[in-house]
């Protein structure tokens, strides 16, 4: 084995290996061969400290090996526990949602109900309302009606304002008429001097101890014709009775006299400029203007009127001219 060590160095070296050589012919080869041999005894110590060296890393990748998988399974482990927990976490929050859809869903049901509700409330104000108008139209239409009749059993009736309240005018009325109408339009008396009265009183009934002026006095004749001569003579002058004014009117139920009251300043006014005013039946104002007659109902309809004429515009507004009485 040594002789074949000897050769292989031989021939790393280059050298001619020779029978002399290898069995130490010669001094010089002794030498070479002893330097041989240390140097490939240094080079198996240097083998052997490789093999240690490689064991040693060996040992040591091993262990670090086994510290790196016991921090990857811990790593593992806790990973393992937040996927739970993120699992766990996901799942109540899943359930969070399922009852958060749930109360939505219950909300838009009872959002449903109530806006059906409410349309079903306003559908029933609308019918209402209709009712209601329809009902307000009827009752306008009634008492409209009712006032007419009511005008209509006054049609021979008169209203005599002014005469004084005394205990001798109220004893006889009738024949206080009698003198009035003697005094005014003689003409007007029937045969014989007389006029046929069906009744005549004051009204209210009762005096008002509070109120200075006098009551009112209604006549009914049994004639309409009688009546409405009266009623004309007393449109063309002022009556007295003994030297004292008196006014003549017709008598009229208490929503037309309301009707023509309401229509007081607008008469003054319309009078104070020359346009002839007068109150017709039931409570309509006519006036004279440029040359044709005109007839208004409502108030309202005087005023459109007069804003779109330049003559009457501003001149009947109501409010100034109360404020100015006031």
């Amino acid at each position: 084995m040594a002789h074949m060590a000897q050769n292989q160095a031989s021939r790393k070296k280059g050298k001619k290996v020779t029978i002399e050589n290898f069995y130490g012919g010669s001094t010089q080869g002794k030498e070479e061969n002893e330097e041989e041999i240390q140097k490939n005894s240094e080079h198996a110590s240097q083998n052997g400290n490789y093999q240690q060296a490689l064991e040693d890393l060996k040992l040591e990748l091993i262990q670090k090996m086994e510290t790196w998988k016991e921090k990857w399974e811990k790593e593992i482990s806790c990973l393992t526990d937040k996927n739970a927990q993120l699992e766990k976490e996901l799942e109540a929050s899943n359930r969070r949602a399922d009852k958060a859809e749930k109360q939505i869903q219950s909300l838009m049901t009872r959002i449903k109900h109530l806006e059906e509700s409410e349309m079903i409330k306003q559908q029933e104000s609308i019918k209402q309302t209709q009712t209601i108008n329809e009902l307000e139209e009827n009752i306008k239409y009634l008492t409209e009606k009712v006032t007419d009749l009511e005008n209509r059993g006054r049609r021979e009736n008169l209203r005599i304002i002014g005469l004084p309240e005394k205990p001798e005018v109220n004893n006889k009325l009738d024949f206080i008429l009698e003198e009035i109408i003697k005094e005014n339009c003689p003409h007007v008396l029937e045969q014989g001097g007389k006029i046929e009265i069906e009744r005549i009183h004051r009204t209210p009934s009762i005096l008002n101890p509070q109120k200075t002026t006098p009551r009112n006095v209604i006549a009914k004749f049994k004639s309409f014709q009688v009546k409405e001569k009266i009623l004309q003579e007393a449109k063309k002058r002022s009556f007295r009775y003994k030297g004292a004014p008196i006014r003549i009117t017709h008598d009229l139920a208490a929503n037309t006299l309301r009707d023509r009251k309401a229509w007081n300043t607008i008469f003054r006014k319309a009078r104070e400029l020359g346009l002839q005013p007068r109150i017709n039946y039931p409570a309509k104002l006519t006036i004279y203007f440029q040359g044709k007659v005109w007839a208004f109902n409502k108030i309202e309809d005087f005023q459109a009127f007069a804003k779109k004429r330049p003559e009457l515009c501003g001149k009947f507004d109501i409010q100034a001219q109360k404020a100015r009485e006031t």
